[in-house]
């Protein structure tokens, strides 16, 4: 029977049977597993209330789930009736939330008669709920015993909330023993300042408070683990066959990055066979090693043994890992402090390259690459230095065409930027007066010859003198005449040269007075332009002209997609003033032949220029204007 097992006799009422107090005080100071628990208050419910029997179910979706039943069903049998009624009662008594009594009608029982057995359903809370439906079978026929029997059953079912009340403390008190072993080694750690004594604190520690035999501790080293502290041990070589064998286990448990322990289960899945092999060379001892970790990176192993019939519990090595898991950080930094310079240095390097070539952060390596290229572009990544700036085309040479002399405009045959060729008519004067001056004049000639003609052919001498003066007088007409007739050769306005007018909208001026060196037009020759650019004050040093000069590019505003090359010829030393900016004129030289490739150029077009100064890094190009500016503004 459960009850004899667990200590609780069942004993029929008499001399010697134990009495209800009894029963329970021994129910109170069991400390077995809980499903002994069950059946033992079971037992003596069914004891107290004349139970045939009793269970404990837990409702579920796909059904009631039987915790515990006394008495025991054999193996194979049938459960019995009051069972599965109890099975299928158990969702509705849990949701009443409280005690519920059915009847049970047995097969050899007469219809019509009172039923004298009974299925007393006692929920047992949890909260405010309750979680699970103990279920007793009864026979009464008295309503009577049916109350006292159900009264007794409501009493004793409270013993499970105390049982579960002392589970509780007592995992407290193991938890409270756990920490305080974990909090005490790590007191003792800290009290040390270098990694030997450090790691021979833990050893000592750990082997006093969990009466261990043997108690070490390796850290990895390269590819493998290397022993660093032995427990009561001051110096040991690792020539020796133990100390072989134990990093050998430390090994196996490093590499699998699991804890390892001899004697093992045959259901574990990890490989113990270098504990296996230490605890056999060297015992027979109990054996297991707990991997020590530092941001998820196993870096050291702790190996304990004791003898093979003590083995560890899950309490000792739940405190052993808790104990690693906080002494981990100290250790690790002591133990990485204490190297020397190089080996320190040589671990940082490989920490970091580790962790710019694995596999973890991939976004933040990604960043940091193209941060760090970019970086690298701005300081040696070098471009095209360009001093810009707007130019115009200009004439190297202009020719003026003035008035020839007093008169009226007459009419303009050429408008504004026309080109015009040498010897094209460009406007006229009015003439009209000047052929009636020269029809008068050349009628006083012909008076004058014939007054001369006369005198001279008069036999009197007085009449020479006279003849002389007409004579004087036909030649100052002559004069006059000329004077006329150039006027009037002159009177059509011709282009000296080919080339373009430049200035010269004079249609305003048609009928009006013009004067003598009046300029009409100016003409600039179509083979001979340059460009003169307008380069800001900030850019201007680093412009050169002379032999020297530097060459550059330039597009119009109308064919931005034609370049034309140019040479800077000449800078202007003067600044003006555009635009509320200091701006320096630079002429440049254009190519011979760039009227034969691009006919489309006039004198006058506007565009924008680029001087070639050199190649500089990235950096100071896009810098350049800010820095200039923080350097004029803090005076550096």
């Amino acid at each position: 029977m459960a009850a004899e097992r667990s200590g609780i006799s069942e004993a029929p009422h008499g001399a010697g049977a134990p009495t209800t107090a009894e029963l329970i005080d021994r129910l109170s100071r069991f400390d077995g597993p809980p499903e002994q628990f069950l059946l033992n208050l079971l037992a003596v419910q069914c004891y107290l209330a004349a139970a045939s029997g009793g269970a404990i179910l837990r409702p579920g979706k796909e059904g009631a789930q039987v915790l515990a039943v006394y008495p025991a069903i054999p193996e194979g049998s049938t459960a019995p009736v009051w069972l599965a009624q109890a099975a299928e009662m158990t969702q509705q008594a849990s949701a009443t939330g409280g005690t519920t009594i059915r009847p049970l009608r047995m097969p050899d029982e007469m219809y019509g008669q009172p039923s004298s057995h009974h299925l007393v359903m006692v929920p047992i809370r949890g909260g405010s709920a309750a979680r699970s439906t103990a279920a007793y079978y009864i026979e009464a026929r008295d309503s009577g015993a049916l109350a006292a029997a159900r009264e007794r059953l409501e009493l004793t079912v409270s013993l499970l909330s105390f049982y579960e009340m002392r589970l509780a403390l007592q995992r407290r008190t193991v938890d409270l023993q756990r920490i305080r072993l974990a909090m005490e080694t790590l007191s003792a750690i800290n009290e040390q300042e270098h990694f030997a004594g450090a790691a021979m604190t833990m050893c000592n520690e750990i082997a006093s408070r969990v009466q261990c035999d043997r108690v070490g501790l390796g850290f990895l080293k390269g590819r493998y683990v290397q022993l660093k502290a032995l427990s009561h041990t001051e110096k040991f070589n690792r020539k020796m066959k133990i100390v072989q064998d134990i990093e050998a286990a430390m090994e196996e448990c490093l590499d699998q990055d699991v804890e390892t322990y001899h004697p093992a289960p045959p259901e574990v899945t990890f490989v113990g066979r270098a504990a296996k092999e230490l605890s056999g060379r060297h015992g027979p001892t109990a054996v297991a090693s707990l991997p020590m970790r530092r941001a998820g990176n196993a870096i050291a192993v702790f190996t304990v043994e004791r003898p093979l019939d003590k083995p560890f519990t899950l309490e000792e090595m739940e405190a052993m890992r808790l104990t690693c898991d906080l002494c981990t950080a100290r250790l690790g930094n002591l133990y990485e402090h204490d190297r020397w310079f190089g080996a320190r240095m040589a671990a940082a390097a490989r920490k970091g390259l580790a962790a710019a070539v694995g596999p973890k952060h991939t976004w933040v390596k990604l960043t940091a690459v193209i941060v760090l290229g970019l970086i690298l572009m701005l300081i040696f990544g070098k471009g095209d230095f360009d001093a810009g700036g707007s130019f115009t085309f200009q004439a190297t040479e202009q020719r003026v065409v003035p008035v020839p002399f007093d008169g009226y405009l007459q009419d303009v045959q050429v408008d504004q930027a026309q080109v015009v060729h040498k010897g094209q008519a460009l406007a006229n004067l009015d003439a009209s007066q000047l052929y009636t001056e020269l029809a008068g004049r050349e009628a006083e000639r012909a008076a004058a010859l014939i007054k001369a003609a006369t005198a001279w052919g008069s036999d009197k001498n007085d009449k020479r003198a006279e003849a002389m003066v007409a004579e004087y007088e036909a030649k100052k007409i002559d004069a006059d005449i000329a004077q006329l007739n150039w006027k009037i050769g002159h009177a059509s306005i011709v282009s000296p040269i080919d080339g373009t007018i430049i200035t010269g909208d004079l249609k305003r001026l048609i009928g009006k007075r013009v004067q003598t060196g009046d300029v009409l037009f100016e003409i600039a020759p179509l083979d001979m332009l340059r460009a003169e650019l307008a380069i800001p004050e900030d850019q201007i040093a680093e412009v050169r002209d002379g032999v020297d000069g530097q060459s550059g590019e330039l597009a119009t505003a109308n064919y931005p997609d034609q370049r034309i090359e140019f040479k800077v010829d000449r800078i202007i030393p003067v600044a003006e003033v555009v635009d509320q900016r200091n701006i320096f004129k630079v002429r440049a030289a254009l190519p011979p032949d760039v009227l034969k490739t691009h006919p489309w150029i006039k004198p006058g077009m506007e565009g924008v220029a680029k001087v070639h100064i050199g190649k500089k890094p990235y950096g100071e190009l896009w810098t350049r204007q800010i820095v200039n500016w923080v350097r004029m503004k803090l005076w550096i």
